[in-house]
Formats: C-alpha cells, sequence, structure tokens
C-alpha cells in the first residue's frame, strides 16, 4: 500500500496531541500561548514510526516468551550511547525506556516474519486495506516508515494488559530520566510512553519528535511537535498535564497486610449493641479499646477479626499499595496542600517498601506511630487520586523518615512540606529539600539516572561561579541558585539540567567545550523562570562568553 507523505507537523509554537478511548480518536493542537483547537487531522494522518518500533519488539518478546539476552556494548559502534559505556550491558526494561535500538534489532533477537505476522493478526484482525503492513514483517520496522496515526493508535490498544503492564513499568522511567528531565513535577505517573525523534520526510534539517503509549489506565496516546522528543517533553509537560483526559484509577497492585491499632490493646470490636462475630467484616463497626477510648472504622471487606494464640483481639486490614498509601495521607497529613501530599504520598510508598515485613504473599506492616499511621476509614476521594497519580513513585538512595513538625536528616516534616507546597514549589522539589541524597525511581528499580558526584567539576563550578556573578547579574531573568547545583556523572546520552533537584549531568571536565558545556547547562536552571532559558542560542552564547572571559584572565 502506497503511503502519502505526512503533512508538514506543527511548527515549535504548536504540539499535536491525540487519544484513543471508547473507539473513537480525539486530536487536538495546543499553542504555547495557553489555547487549544481541534486538530487539522485525522487517523489517516502519516506520522513516522521512529523509535517507536522498539516498543512492539518489546511486547511481542515478552509475550512471545522471546529470550531477550541482555545487550553488550562493545564501544565500536556510534548507537550504544543509547545503550551502556564499552564493556558494559544492558537489560531489556532499561533498553526500551533509553531507546537502545542495538538491543531491539529483530536479527539480534532472531525474529521471523511468519510467528511476528500471525501474532498481530491475531490482535488487529485480517488487513485488507495493508493500513497494518509495518506490522506484518519485523524488517518492517525502519524508524523512517510513515504509518496512519489511526493504525498506531489501534496497535498500541491492541496489546494484551500482562504485556502493557510491563511495557508501563519500563516506561515510567522516561519521565524521571534524561529524556524527561523536568517532567515528573507535572506529569507524576501518568504517561507510559515511548519517545520518537525523526527527521522531517520533506526538510531534512528540521526535527520531529514526541512520543507515543499509553496513559496510566491502558489509554493509547501520541503526541508529536517540530523538535526532539526531550525538549518537547519539558517545554509541553505543563500543558499536557492540564489538556490530557482524566484516567481512570490504575490498577491497584500490590497486597499490604495492616496489623491496625499495634500499641493499643482492643478490648471488642462490636456491630451495633452486639459484639463482632470473627471474620471477614463489612459494614460501619466500633472498635473499644482496653484504656476505656473508642473509635468506629468501616470496613468494604477489606478487614478481618480474629483472636490470636494468646487470645488477644487482632484487627487486620488487606489493601492494595494505592489504597495503602492514601490512608497514611488521610491519617498522617491531608489533601488541603496537594503538593505537600503527593510529597507524602512518595515518602509513604517508599517507607513501606523500605520496612515492612513479608508475610502471606503480602507486604505486612503496623498501624503505629511508630512505623505509619493507617486510617481504618476507607480513603477519601482526594487522598486516592494523589496516591494513584504518583502510583509506583518511591524514592531510592535513602532511608526515608518523616514527622509531623520536626525535620532532620533524611526526615520531612510535614508541616514544612505543607508550608513549601503553599510558596509554590512543586512535590518533586519538596521531595529534594527533605531527601538531598534520594533519587525519584519506581518500584520495579531501574535506571532513574542517579547522581555519582564529579568532585573536579563541581570545585571548579564553585570557582567560577563569584566571577560569573558579575556579569549575569545584569542578564534579564538570571536568579542565583540557593546553592550551587549538584554536578553529576552522565553515564550516555546529552548533557542536560535537572530543575527539580538543582543538577547538571555531564560526563567530565577535561576540555574547554566541556567548561561550556558546564556554564550552559547552570544558564538552564539560572534562567529557568525567564524564556530566555528556552533560547539555545542566547544561552550557548552566554556559556562561551563566560568561560572564555575567565579563561583570558587567567592567561
Amino acid at each position: 500500500m502506497a503511503l502519502a507523505l505526512c503533512a508538514p507537523l506543527a511548527q515549535a509554537a504548536t504540539l499535536d496531541v491525540a487519544w484513543w478511548r471508547d473507539g473513537q480518536l480525539t486530536a487536538l493542537q495546543l499553542d504555547d500561548k495557553g489555547g487549544s483547537r481541534r486538530a487539522p487531522f485525522d487517523g489517516a494522518r502519516q506520522v513516522p514510526l521512529g523509535s517507536l518500533w522498539k516498543l512492539f519488539v518489546y511486547v511481542y518478546a515478552i509475550d512471545k516468551k522471546v529470550p531477550t539476552p541482555d545487550y553488550t556494548c562493545g564501544g565500536q559502534k556510534n548507537e550504544e550511547v543509547y545503550c551502556c559505556t564499552a564493556g558494559k550491558s544492558i537489560a531489556r526494561d532499561l533498553a526500551l525506556a533509553q531507546s537502545c535500538g542495538l538491543f531491539f534489532s529483530p536479527a539480534r533477537l532472531m525474529l521471523t516474519r511468519r510467528p511476528w505476522r500471525q501474532y498481530w493478526s491475531e490482535r488487529l484482525g485480517r488487513d485488507a486495506s495493508g493500513e497494518y503492513d509495518w506490522l506484518a514483517d519485523p524488517a518492517n520496522l525502519a524508524p523512517e516508515r510513515l504509518v496512519s496515526l489511526r493504525s498506531l493508535m489501534l496497535a498500541l490498544a491492541s496489546i494484551p494488559a500482562d504485556s502493557r503492564k510491563d511495557a508501563e513499568s519500563a516506561l515510567l522511567h522516561v519521565v524521571l530520566g534524561a529524556r524527561g528531565v523536568n517532567t515528573a513535577s507535572w506529569l507524576g505517573s501518568r504517561l507510559r510512553v515511548k519517545t520518537y525523534s525523526w527527521h522531517h520526510p520533506q526538510r531534512t534539517t528540521e526535527r520531529l519528535g514526541g512520543a507515543a503509549g499509553w496513559l496510566a489506565d491502558g489509554t493509547p496516546l501520541w503526541f508529536g511537535g517540530a523538535d526532539t522528543s526531550s525538549r518537547i517533553l519539558e517545554k509541553w509537560a505543563p500543558r499536557l498535564a492540564s489538556t490530557l483526559p482524566s484516567a481512570a484509577a490504575p490498577l491497584d497492585a500490590g497486597c499490604v497486610l495492616v496489623d491496625y491499632f499495634a500499641r493499643y490493646p482492643i478490648k471488642a470490636v462490636v456491630v451495633g449493641r452486639n459484639a463482632a462475630v470473627p471474620g471477614l467484616l463489612r459494614g460501619p463497626y466500633q472498635v473499644r479499646f482496653e484504656n476505656g477510648r473508642s473509635l468506629a472504622f468501616f470496613s468494604q471487606n477489606d478487614m478481618v477479626l480474629e483472636r490470636d494464640p494468646q487470645g488477644r483481639t487482632r484487627l487486620t486490614g488487606r489493601f492494595g499499595v494505592n489504597e495503602y498509601v492514601a490512608r497514611v495521607i488521610d491519617r498522617e497529613g491531608g489533601t488541603s496542600a496537594p503538593e505537600a501530599a503527593k510529597a507524602l504520598a512518595v515518602a509513604a510508598r517508599t517507607y513501606l517498601q523500605q520496612n515492612a515485613q513479608w508475610a502471606e504473599g503480602c507486604q505486612r506492616i503496623a498501624d503505629s506511630s511508630a512505623t505509619q499511621r493507617v486510617a481504618p476509614q476507607p480513603a477519601s476521594v482526594a487522598a486516592r487520586a494523589i496516591a494513584d497519580w504518583t502510583d509506583q513513585l518511591v524514592l531510592s538512595g535513602v532511608n526515608v523518615r518523616y514527622h509531623a513538625d520536626t525535620a532532620s536528616k533524611d526526615t520531612m516534616a510535614w508541616s514544612q512540606a505543607v508550608e513549601e507546597a503553599q510558596r509554590g514549589m512543586r512535590f518533586d522539589a519538596i521531595l529534594t529539600a527533605a531527601y538531598p541524597g534520594a533519587d525519584l525511581t519506581t518500584l520495579s528499580g531501574g535506571d532513574s539516572q542517579q547522581c555519582v558526584r564529579l568532585p573536579g567539576a563541581q570545585a571548579w563550578l564553585a570557582r567560577e561561579l563569584p566571577q560569573w556573578e558579575r556579569v549575569l547579574r545584569k542578564q534579564a531573568g538570571y536568579e542565583t541558585p540557593a546553592e550551587p547545583p549538584a554536578v553529576c556523572h552522565l553515564v550516555r546520552g546529552a548533557p542536560y539540567s535537572e530543575q527539580s533537584r538543582n543538577r547538571i549531568y555531564l560526563r567530565g571536565l577535561a576540555s574547554r567545550e566541556d567548561r561550556i558545556t558546564l556554564a550552559h547547562e547552570f544558564l538552564h536552571l539560572g534562567l529557568r523562570n525567564h524564556p530566555s532559558g528556552q533560547d539555545e542560542v542566547l544561552v550557548e552564547q552566554l556559556a562561551r562568553r563566560l568561560v572564555d572571559t575567565r579563561l583570558e584572565a587567567h592567561q
């Protein structure tokens, strides 16, 4: 089937967005003035496949149990910059998030046409029109291939739930790593997308970029514009967050057993005037404690009343992880300051992972001021929405604690988090302030670009900053950072700055160009709240001026 070239994609000032729900394609075009309109295209729109082909190889390999050995980088291929350094290896999930094409090469994985075609035909049906020719043979999966937006959406919608779940878990790292730098603030865990960047089919010097995948509830999604995928994600994240459709709550995976009232001996549990019958509870109850106090609670078939071998009354809750996190939010904080509540959700989920015991196939933890207090009532709608918005997000690198009003090392104070939220700080910045040595990642682990400091680069930046400030104070929009940014070792990809965590990632400081790169990324941080901070030409010119002026002064 001959494919028409795609219409010229929107310029940098617009972003095209589409999603598929209930058999309907919704397409919008956003502009950088805050407006949106019905997009001037439909499902017949031809879009470049780019690196999205890797997602379909990943899903096929998962579903058909194709062996996917780690790929070892030999240091001889330019494409390995997306994979690993020489002598190191990369596994399947990280290869998808980082877009390591060498890992997913159909030849390397020994994918053949007949079983591949049968697999996709079973999901998409007979294709008399040839609309799915791009999925008929793994050899067709070329990044320059043009595919209809409708066929791409339906292919994403056809992927089995279990395979999609694995892909989504891997793709959550996109918004946490280099490609999605500074986007987690706005998107949380809502997006599970594979990024792509490719050349415009008519204007080869122009880049097209964007992403495709799913929302948290499995809604297929695509967006694209005239720029690289990483710059599109960073620029448009706030608009995407406010434009994308609300999603149903993700499946509440996991299992948490909560030993309620661990520090308060229970005298009795009653329903009305009668003692409750041991077993699974449903409806309103009252628990009476040995100290004479009582408390009402409600069970939705998720609380069990029993007696232990010593004859003591025990009350145990059994919840999914997000329901558990939401109940902690209701009990330990609240939702009046949503960004603070999001930070608490991540901290509570992390604390659970770090401190729960495993029992009966579940994580088990006590409801106690010594651990985490857990509301005995079903989670409020607002708390559950926040728990779902941060689904799977946790911290790594520190032992997480929090307190009502006293902050200390690796301990977030709820009262301080609320104050920071009221000053406009977003949840990831609140977490960085409370846990400066932590990294935001997911329950599945993976690589969310952790910070290994570069002491030499850090020291050089500290020496240069006082002199740079003399120039930068005259620069419109420049703000002196509260503290010098951390300079971290970049393992792969292009250098970048991460605003929410006040970090700069680069490979080293061995040359003049390395110093200019460090100055360039520092300027993105210093100008982050001003339009000039997005002007790559201005930022590069200013970075060269700062470095070269200092070099001349030292000569």
